[in-house]
This record gives C-alpha cells, sequence and structure tokens, in this order.
C-alpha cells in the first residue's frame, strides 16, 4: 500500500496552496496531513476537510476521488457527459481529453456536480484559452477548488440531514484514498442522517 500524500506536515499544504486558508483552518502546530484531515472531518464543520483533501491529493487522484464520491451520492443522476468526460481524462488524461471536458465544463450549468468535476479536469494543465490562442495556465489551486466544488455540490444537493454524514463518507473515503488504499465510500447509516446536524 502506497501512500500518495505529497507532504510531510499539514502546514506544507497550506504553504504550497495559500488560497487554501479561504476554505479550510491551517493546523497551528505541526500535524501529518491525515491527522489534520481527520481533525477537520470530526469538526463541525467537515466542508474543511473536503477543501484540504483536494489540495493534499495529486490532481490525478484527486478528481478520480471526486468523481467516486459525486456518483455515490448522487447515484444514477451523476452518470452524464460530464462524469464521462472526467473518469475518460484519470482513464487516460491526454491534452484533447482535458479540452474536451473544459469546453464542456465552460457550456454548463455550474450548479451540477458533474460540470465541476469536467472543469477540474479542464484546471488540470495546459491552457484555458483556444489552442490558436497564447496560454494562459490555470491557477494552481484550480483544479483541487473544482473538485471541492463538486463534492459540495452533490452533497448539499441531499435533504439538509444527509448533508453532513455524507460529506463525512467522502473525507473518510477521501483519507483513506489518500494513505494508500482503494477509495470505498460508505453510504451514511441511517442514525447518522436522522440525527440533527448543524449546516455546512
Amino acid at each position: 500500500m502506497t501512500s500518495r500524500i505529497r507532504f510531510a506536515d499539514a502546514a506544507d499544504v497550506f504553504e504550497t496552496f495559500p488560497g487554501l486558508e479561504r476554505y479550510s483552518a491551517k493546523p497551528s502546530a505541526p500535524i501529518a496531513p491525515l491527522d489534520h484531515a481527520r481533525a477537520l472531518m470530526a469538526s463541525p464543520r467537515p466542508v474543511t476537510a473536503l477543501a484540504f483533501l483536494a489540495h493534499l491529493l495529486p490532481r490525478r487522484e484527486a478528481i478520480w476521488w471526486g468523481c467516486q464520491c459525486v456518483s455515490a451520492v448522487l447515484g444514477v443522476e451523476a452518470n452524464d457527459e460530464g462524469m464521462r468526460l472526467a473518469t475518460q481524462w484519470v482513464r487516460d488524461p491526454d491534452e484533447a481529453a482535458r479540452r474536451d471536458a473544459l469546453n464542456y465544463a465552460q457550456a454548463s450549468d455550474m450548479r451540477a456536480a458533474t460540470a465541476w468535476l469536467a472543469r477540474a479536469v479542464g484546471y488540470s494543465g495546459g491552457s484555458l484559452l483556444a489552442p490558436e490562442q497564447p496560454l494562459v495556465k490555470p491557477p494552481p489551486e484550480a483544479c483541487a477548488l473544482a473538485v471541492n466544488a463538486a463534492i459540495v455540490f452533490a452533497a448539499t444537493a441531499k435533504p439538509p440531514p444527509a448533508i453532513l454524514p455524507w460529506m463525512r463518507a467522502c473525507g473518510d473515503a477521501g483519507a483513506r484514498f489518500a494513505s494508500g488504499e482503494e477509495i470505498l465510500i460508505k453510504p451514511p447509516s441511517s442514525s447518522a442522517v436522522s440525527s440533527r446536524q448543524p449546516q455546512p
């Protein structure tokens, strides 16, 4: 089992992506990335763990995690062109597939979780403009933020009591995936969903 974590300390993630502090809490003391992720998941705002994990994972792995989360949360509703383009790029990450996903995302309703997956692919590298135009690279954090948005849009499409349990389920799967395991998203138990939950 090989870890997919690129950082020795959680603070290193925030140093690499300074904008992450707008979406997740930076640790006040040295802490291993997975320990920080799990602390965020246990907090009243597990959405901050999703943002951290999206930046912690390499881009291709982060997009695959996002695809699995959106599929688990939305079920058959996630089986659309955005999901197809995102999973196709993960399996074969070439420039043509990236550009197809970006074009789809730019023409899509950005309230759809799968459109954000396609946008994450489009932001994974290359240029934001057409090939004949000057090179404009995506911001370094753009791919991770799009993955985060995809998972959040999927979770918030559920009834309010289910939102935070689904976020924690996706966060737990992301942490285990980062550690080297395969992605396995366990649907929240009925007791977790039925209990009163604060809003994210």
